[in-house]
């Protein structure tokens, strides 16, 4: 994959490094020469440039990137102005991070694909997100642990969770299993709300688009996703 990432403070800086350390090519971009110059040993390419200017911008390859990540925080202006001009510019993906709930609105109303909240959500868990299309959600418990939220694999329907014998296989540890089910509001429209089953049995059936709760060594589950990654 590639991602061209805008904004190497310590949000964007950690998640360019992280993207990076797990093969993917990464652009990082700041104005600060200082920050350029940190991070080029550790980020696949790094470039000092002002992400506002239409004309610099324009000379990155952007048909060939699959995620633009908008990540300045310290300008509010700066980052509405640079979410603009690529969304302007058609990017494949653009996710732009959020740092107040009114700049959310304007991200939103710009139409960006996703926030980011880097007061709330760690590098670690954006760059599972990222790299792992059937990555929901994960948290990181320390260094080496994790519970990630991944979608159950097309393969795993209508096998039960003593099937896929995952603490064997795997060395992972099923907590849970997260289904969606459609309830009426109060007004009388659908909506779509989460339920958690509670502690499953080895005999509980795997269904389409439910998710699975798992927890593991952050190694076992990177290698678990990795290789039951959907296309």
């Amino acid at each position: 994959m590639k991602y061209i990432i805008l904004g190497l403070g310590n949000f964007g800086a950690s998640l360019s490094e992280k993207l990076t350390a797990q093969g993917n090519e990464v652009i990082g971009i700041d104005n600060r020469m200082e920050r350029v110059e940190a991070y080029k040993e550790r980020v696949s390419h790094t470039i000092c440039m002002d992400a506002t200017d239409e004309y610099t911008v324009q000379g990155l390859p952007l048909k060939d990137t699959d995620v633009v990540i908008i990540a300045i925080g310290e300008d509010q202006g700066a980052n509405v102005m640079a979410t603009a001009l690529f969304k302007n510019l058609k990017v494949k993906r653009l996710i732009s991070r959020a740092i107040n709930p009114l700049h959310e609105k304007v991200l939103l109303a710009l139409g960006v694909d996703e926030i980011v909240h880097p007061e709330q959500e760690t590098a670690e868990r954006w760059a599972k997100k990222l790299c792992i299309t059937n990555v929901v959600d994960s948290f990181e418990l320390s260094e080496d642990f994790s519970i990630v939220e991944a979608t159950v694999p097309k393969e795993y329907i209508g096998q039960t969770i003593g099937d896929l014998e995952l603490r064997v296989k795997y060395h992972l540890l099923v907590l849970t299993i997260i289904s969606k089910q459609e309830e009426k509001s109060l007004v009388g429209n659908k909506v779509e709300k989460s339920r958690v089953q509670g502690v499953v049995s080895p005999s509980y059936e795997l269904k389409k688009d439910e998710i699975m709760v798992l927890f593991g060594s952050n190694n076992d589950l990177n290698a678990f996703l990795k290789e039951n990654q959907e296309d």
